[in-house]
């Protein structure tokens, strides 16, 4: 059945950027075999989505309200203003969306602001960081996807940029709306490097050259629907393997120090919630991908989490209301021990 422009931006819209009840596949789900702690490391940051963390060591997170990316020190929970002057959140959704770092110079990723989404008068796009309160247009996304449409239905001219990462020469760039990831060099060129049925990609990460990228799934998120795929960096052709699934709602995936994969559920909006309303709270999970394609819970009950950074055998998670988490013992002792991905 042909799904609808307007049912398919929603699910993209839903998938992306609101809570929603994590519940998972029995079939998939491995009890959790280590103890976690989760804590508020920080609080009050506004539309909170991406992070990454800076060669200071800091984690930075991007605020699509304000237009800012905010520096949050790992020890202390400090929050200070690394960037702002980026263009704001027109809507109810978008803004700034990710942030990303090449040696010591940030770039952000920005999408919604244009006047093709909200009727805004931004561009949607990469932007490099000059100075604490200057930026420098790098790449056009959201002109470009409007000159060159996506095979699948959409509502949105312009797309909706989730999640980018960089890579040797520029970055990959995820649209969940478009349901394709772009190729950008860091002189501006875009080109589609992987396009997709209506899976609705989301985060990214990058080892060597295979990219491993989260899917949400659409509407109405049935949690088989939610994987983790892999496929090569230089090899377009090639076939995307399946690394596991099981879970709806995947907004994220990274690989700690080990090689060790996790991923990131924001929730299941099956069952009585309305197709594009948030779930309930406090329902997303950390979850380690088992080689076997299954899942492991590392940590559940986070409220409405959106991306996930690993630094040594601790995650710290954000989430759409503004909070850092911090989870400890995310990989149980000796958490190199037998690890390597798939």
């Amino acid at each position: 059945m042909k799904t609808s422009r307007t049912a398919l931006f929603g699910a993209a819209i839903a998938a992306l950027l609101l809570p929603a009840l994590v519940v998972p596949s029995a079939a998939s789900a491995t009890p959790r075999h280590h103890s976690s702690t989760v804590s508020v490391l920080a609080s009050g940051l506004e539309g909170t989505s991406g992070s990454t963390i800076g060669p200071d060591g800091a984690l930075y997170v991007p605020e699509g309200v304000t237009g800012e990316i905010t520096r949050v020190d790992l020890r202390t929970g400090r929050t200070s203003t690394f960037a702002s002057g980026l263009p704001e959140r027109v809507g109810d959704l978008g803004g700034l969306m990710d942030v990303a770092f090449v040696g010591r110079t940030a770039y952000a990723l920005v999408t919604l602001v244009d006047e093709y989404s909200f009727g805004g008068t931004g561009i949607s796009g990469i932007y490099r960081i000059t100075g604490r309160t200057t930026s420098e247009l790098v790449a056009d996304i959201g002109q470009w996807s409007v000159d060159h449409p996506p095979e699948t239905a959409f509502f949105v001219p312009s797309g909706l940029q989730f999640a980018f990462q960089p890579i040797r020469g520029g970055f990959l760039v995820t649209d969940g709306h478009h349901n394709r990831v772009l190729s950008v060099t860091r002189t501006g060129a875009i080109s589609e490097l992987r396009t997709f049925d209506n899976i609705v990609p989301t985060g990214l990460a990058v080892s060597g050259r295979t990219v491993y990228m989260a899917e949400a799934g659409p509407t109405p998120h049935a949690p088989a629907d939610g994987r983790v795929v892999s496929f090569p960096l230089t090899s377009p052709s090639s076939a995307v393997r399946v690394v596991a699934s099981g879970y709806s709602l995947l907004v994220d995936v990274e690989l700690n120090r080990c090689g060790k994969l996790f991923a990131l559920s924001q929730g299941d909006s099956a069952g009585d919630v309305p197709e594009g309303a948030p779930g309930l709270p406090d329902s997303g999970e950390l979850l380690t991908v088992n080689r076997n394609g299954t899942f492991s819970v590392v940590a559940g009950a986070l409220d409405w989490p959106t991306s996930v950074e690993l630094v040594k055998n601790n995650a710290y998670v954000v989430t759409l209301n503004g909070d850092v988490l911090k989870i400890t013992n995310v990989s149980g002792k000796g958490d190199c021990r037998g690890h390597g991905h798939h």
